[in-house]
């Protein structure tokens, strides 16, 4: 095993893994964390499955999956620079705090890494600072008193809130939070000035997610491919790639550059002008997490509707990439199209068995319809 994650992306040839010297080393824990991320990871992509590393190592499909993506956080905050003591504390313990810094950027990783080790932050609060600090990076700029610096992240979110409550005890807790993890001068005076000042901002609510869940068969068409308009040749025919749907929206991809997902007749959908799909994570990917488990999701843009509500989510580009945001003011930055749906993917409570069922009664006939 290497001392470093930076390999966890290396390309290998899964013949040449000593599986059994790997699971050996997990079995008997030996080395740092880190480098049982990197043993569970080689052994997953050498075909281990999470369950049998399980039952081999004693290391539990969720902890496998900790350290293999603490150890990518780990490799991504060194290589980003952190000082030397930084670095030696995470290489001995610290895996559930970087696991949470997932959702960052490499360079806010390096920074909320420093920070956790100056504020002895424990795995809770490492999610609370992994979200200040995405959601500071969305407001586009750094606001008025305030730095980019994670501490003044974690302030700007706790000043922010306080301002909001009227009750005093969680507003004092909210102010303490700001002190504890305040960088700037001028950051701490904002928090400050809050201890005299009780007076209590009204915030516009972000409106709900426009959240909706596939329910039936029905609303789950399969994509086919299209060979055309007969007369057709034979050449046409063969000249149709193969699809294979990706679950969980039976996503369809061939060699070229497209891929295409079925979406029901919804009338939101029919009356789109320019609609296109992008698929993002329900808890890291969105403004504000969805409730239930994390699961990919399927959002619907119309690139048409360009013009700022209220009401309505958009897609805006920051720092290179896309994101969905919601805005209480016309904003400066041009808006990329609105959110006009959120699919969750249909839950299937037993797949297997409902194929089995209907598949092997005898005398079935999957063309045969009752009158």
């Amino acid at each position: 095993m290497t001392e470093t994650p930076q390999n966890f992306s290396q390309p290998y040839d899964p013949s040449a893994v000593d599986g059994e010297s790997l699971l050996q080393s997990l079995r008997r824990k030996e080395g740092t964390w880190v480098e049982w991320g990197q043993a569970c990871q080689t052994l997953q992509k050498a075909g281990y499955s999470p369950q049998a590393i399980f039952e081999a190592t004693g290391f539990e499909p969720i902890q496998q999956n900790q350290v293999i993506v603490g150890g990518q956080v780990y490799g991504s905050a060194v290589s980003a620079g952190v000082p030397e003591p930084v670095r030696i504390h995470f290489e001995r313990k610290g895996s559930d705090l970087l696991y949470e810094f997932r959702i960052l950027t490499q360079p806010e990783r390096a920074a909320a890494a420093i920070l956790a080790v100056e504020k002895s932050i424990d795995a809770d609060e490492a999610r609370e600072v992994a979200k200040a600090i995405k959601d500071f990076s969305r407001l586009g700029g750094v606001p008025e008193g305030f730095t980019d610096h994670p501490g003044d992240a974690i302030a700007y979110q706790s000043w922010k809130l306080a301002r909001q409550k009227t009750d005093l005890q969680e507003r004092s807790r909210l102010i303490a939070r700001g002190l504890r993890f305040v960088h700037s001068d001028d950051a701490r005076k904002q928090i400050e000035r809050l201890l005299t000042d009780f007076s209590v901002v009204r915030t516009i609510p972000a409106p709900l997610l426009p959240v909706y869940r596939l329910e039936s068969d029905e609303e789950l068409p399969r994509v086919l491919p299209v060979v055309g308009k007969l007369p057709l040749t034979k050449t046409d025919l063969h000249a149709v790639p193969m699809i294979d749907p990706l679950e969980p929206f039976g996503v369809v991809k061939f060699e070229g550059a497209g891929a295409w997902v079925p979406i029901p007749g919804w009338q939101v959908i029919l009356v789109a002008n320019d609609p296109i799909v992008l698929l993002c994570n329900s808890h890291e990917d969105l403004p504000t997490p969805l409730s239930g488990k994390q699961q990919e999701v399927l959002v619907v843009v119309d690139r048409a509707q360009r013009e700022w509500r209220n009401d309505r989510y958009f897609i805006i580009e920051q720092a290179d990439q896309l994101q969905i945001q919601w805005f209480d003011a016309s904003p400066d930055q041009p808006l990329l199209g609105e959110v006009i749906l959120i699919m969750r993917p249909k839950k299937i409570i037993d797949e297997d068995h409902t194929k089995d069922y209907f598949g092997n009664r005898p005398g079935y006939d999957g063309w045969q319809t009752d009158e």
